[in-house]
């Protein structure tokens, strides 16, 4: 027999951003507690609303298995003294596994006769169990901030009211704080806030429908996307969803109900990203737009009632809405009373990083990095480049970006625009803060790459260079987004960067203000962003010891580098390529870090040494032309011609010879074998 876990815990509102990680730390928590019990189950279902969370395990055991249990304890000679009585080791094996000494038996093994034990532990009934699981699954729940209430010693994101807990329909009896669990939920607090029973998951969600509360948090997002869209339909435009918006709605009411409101045409002058904003940010609207993609003077809100007249709940949106953009409007207009480059000045005293300096230092630094690399990649646009790093942060100390930073690089588009700087310069402006997440758009243009470039390499050897290094999952300055952004944007770009050359710049630059050698530091920060790119090759599929075997080979270009990891996959993808791979893994092992010494012909005492090394001269030139080309994958197959002359040479000789001059002549033609692919790929790091 099998039977449902339900848990329900009811609170005041909790934050939207806290309830998708409690349901996920839920469901590993109850899976946790109930493997380490033994107790079989089905599927653990989670919900959340603002003001409960809840679980639902099904096909839940009713007892746990028998658990039989075996252990070896110390030979014979060991546990019994020359009288046959039990020595120290003995009673010491016999209080460690819980049990009697008369208990023990000797068995026979290879190696004589040894102690043993076999237990048997009863299951015990999972209704007992789950007494003290959740308890614990309750008061193991953290967030990242948390309240106490009343003068109770219990923390949680915010106060209890009620907690359900129920198995197979029966009330599972514990208390937490000043509550003891039973079967009364409730409903919407304003809507139907009295208390119903329930007896599982499925009446659950059934009362809480009844009660003006949709509990499924898919199925609320999905009727909300909806009412939006109907919404949008309705009033004669159409809605762009946010889904990061869609989101956070989701977990900000129980009982959605859409309502489209208005505000004064006069604010559609105002960037199309400064209305959004004002609107999502503040008010958490979702905007309309026409046909076109153009903004409308309308918004949706949703609400977490049924008002008896929408009219007054809209009107009182509408009242909330014109001081936001009142606001905007305000500071749009005083902003443009200062050109954006005389804010320059005043980012000397902002101060960017305690030991890094200001704002304008790093602007110094980065300029100097994203000038060079429009020397290289783009002659002619040097001036444009040094214009859009000189003014790329400048908005920051305007007031609109004051009261809403995540307009940062968008206001600086904007203000530059209207000042009349070349158009490529303003796009660099707000594109040099791309990519703004994983997977997330990038520059478009040289510009903004070169300069989104420089400062991200800046941010990430600065914080190297004074010790804020990232750890486990903190990371505060989000370099790892960093980092993974400077390569997306070379890879993107097609960009011939050399990473240790790039950050010698860098740290050349901050020199003054490191903490620590150079030569560490600029080692940390290139190794740092090699395993970053091993991390995005193997994410696009590549296996692990292909990456593993070429970034160990060489780090430099990460353009190079990627065009050699697809050349060997498509060599390791062949069906010859195993006998291949454990011929050179042979010659790496053998060889080791090499030999530095010349081929000596007249050395050679077999056939098959000789035609080894005229096989690798004549390869050897055509290898250096094909890599020189970046033609890795002509060159692995050059390269993998050699296999049979290697082969040979491994069957005719041994390279271990008694006579050193003979060994040492023969780990010399390995090495140059090796030097080969040395630059490729190392091969000892296949897996064949």
């Amino acid at each position: 027999m099998s039977k449902e876990i339900f848990l329900e815990i009811g609170t005041e509102e909790i934050p939207a951003g806290f309830l998708p990680k409690a349901m996920s730390d839920l469901e590993r928590m109850i899976r946790k507690e109930l493997n380490t019990a033994r107790l079989e189950f089905a599927e653990i279902k989670t919900f959340a609303t603002p003001r409960r969370l809840a679980l639902a395990v099904s096909d839940v055991a009713e007892d746990q298995p028998t658990l039989r249990t075996e252990a070896m304890g110390p030979a014979k000679q060991i546990a019994y003294d020359a009288e046959g009585n039990p020595s120290k080791a003995a009673i010491g094996f016999a209080r460690g596994q819980k049990v009697d000494v008369a208990d023990l038996k000797l068995v026979e093994t290879d190696k004589g006769e040894y102690l043993f034990i076999e237990k048997e532990e009863p299951g015990r009934p999972t209704a007992e169990l789950l007494i003290g699981i959740l308890q614990r699954v309750v008061a193991g729940l953290t967030f990242k901030k948390s309240m106490r209430w009343e003068t109770l010693d219990v923390r949680f994101a915010r106060p209890m009211h009620w907690i359900v807990a129920l198995y197979g329909g029966e009330v599972v009896s514990f208390t937490h704080g000043n509550l003891t669990s039973g079967n009364k939920s409730r409903g919407h607090r304003f809507m139907a806030p009295q208390e119903f029973a329930v007896t599982g998951m499925v009446d659950w969600l059934e009362g809480c429908r009844k009660h003006f509360v949709t509990a499924n948090h898919n199925e609320r997002k999905a009727v909300i996307r909806e009412q939006v869209e109907t919404a949008g339909k309705a009033a004669g435009g159409k809605t762009s969803l946010d889904e990061r918006l869609l989101e956070e709605v989701t977990y900000l009411v129980e009982d959605p109900t859409p309502l489209c409101g208005s505000f004064d045409k006069k604010y559609l002058q105002l960037p199309r990203e400064l209305l959004v904003t004002s609107m999502r940010e503040h008010q958490r609207y979702f905007t309309i737009e026409d046909n076109q993609g153009k903004l409308l003077n309308k918004f949706i809100t949703i609400s977490n009632t049924r008002p008896e007249d929408e009219q007054v709940v809209i009107k009182g949106n509408e009242r909330v809405i014109r001081p936001r953009l009142d606001d905007a409007m305000f500071f749009w207009v005083e902003d443009q009373k200062v050109k954006l480059e005389s804010n320059l000045e005043s980012l000397k005293q902002v101060i960017y990083q305690a030991k890094l300096g200001s704002s304008f230092e790093k602007v110094e630094r980065f300029t100097q990095i994203a000038k060079s690399l429009a020397e290289r990649f783009e002659p002619t646009a040097v001036a444009l480049t040094e214009r859009a790093a000189q003014l790329a942060k400048c908005d920051l100390e305007t007031k609109m970006v004051y009261e809403f930073p995540e307009l940062q690089g968008i206001m600086g588009r904007e203000y530059s625009r209207i000042e009349g700087e070349d158009p490529r310069i303003s796009i660099a402006i707000f594109e040099h803060y791309l990519p703004t997440e994983a997977g997330g758009t990038l520059p478009s243009d040289n510009l903004g790459a070169f300069v989104s470039i420089a400062d991200k390499i800046d941010t990430i050897c600065g914080c190297f260079g004074v010790g804020l290094i990232p750890t486990g999952s903190a990371d505060p300055y989000a370099l790892r987004r960093s980092a993974i952004g400077v390569l997306n944007i070379i890879l993107d770009r097609g960009y011939q960067i050399s990473i240790p050359q790039l950050v010698e710049q860098s740290l050349g630059l901050l020199e003054r203000k490191l903490t620590r050698p150079q030569a560490e530091v600029q080692a940390n920060v290139v190794e740092f962003i090699r395993l970053r790119l091993a991390n995005m090759l193997t994410s696009r599929d590549y296996s692990t010891d292909v990456v593993d075997a070429v970034l160990s080979a060489r780090f430099d270009e990460p353009d190079d580098a990627v065009a050699r990891v697809a050349a060997l996959a498509a060599l390791k993808g062949a069906a010859d390529f195993e006998p291949l791979a454990v011929a050179f893994k042979r010659v790496g092992n053998i060889i080791k870090g090499g030999v530095d010494a010349a081929v000596q012909t007249e050395l050679f005492e077999d056939d098959c040494e000789r035609a080894l090394a005229s096989a690798v001269e004549i390869t050897r030139q055509v290898v250096a032309d094909q890599v020189s080309n970046g033609d890795y994958g002509a060159a692995l197959q050059t390269i993998a011609g050699l296999r049979e002359p290697v082969d040979a040479f491994f069957d005719g000789v041994m390279v271990m010879a008694e006579d050193d001059k003979v060994k040492t002549n023969r780990l010399a033609l390995l090495t140059k074998v090796a030097s080969l692919f040395a630059d490729i790929a190392d091969f000892t790091r296949i897996s064949a």
